[in-house]
């Protein structure tokens, strides 16, 4: 996981890890995770709020692209469509069984 400088000190103002500020930002408590460290870490983000300030320096870091590709990239998003396909019949996930 990365941080950037902005969201460790805004983490840092409330006495929370770089991820919880923006967690809590967004009202992200429960956002997605399959390590037990994150599950927990991301429900404690309920107890504080942040200021307009601290809201406000979140947003500008949105630079409106992808960290991942760019989804304006025709010949980007048919690759990563091909992935995910190949990736599925791979694993034969249609007759994959959750125990969650």
């Amino acid at each position: 996981m990365f941080s950037l400088p902005e969201l460790k000190a805004i983490g840092e103002k409330y006495g929370k890890t770089a991820a919880q500020g923006p967690s809590a930002g967004i009202c992200s408590g429960g956002a997605l995770s399959t390590h037990i460290e994150r599950m927990k870490e991301n429900l404690q983000v309920f107890n504080f709020a942040l200021d307009e300030a601290d809201m406000a320096a979140i947003v500008a870091l949105d630079k409106k692209q992808s960290a991942f590709f760019s989804h304006t990239d025709p010949n980007m998003v048919e690759w990563f469509v091909k992935m995910v396909e190949e990736h599925k019949q791979r694993k034969n996930c249609g007759q994959e069984i959750k125990n969650w």
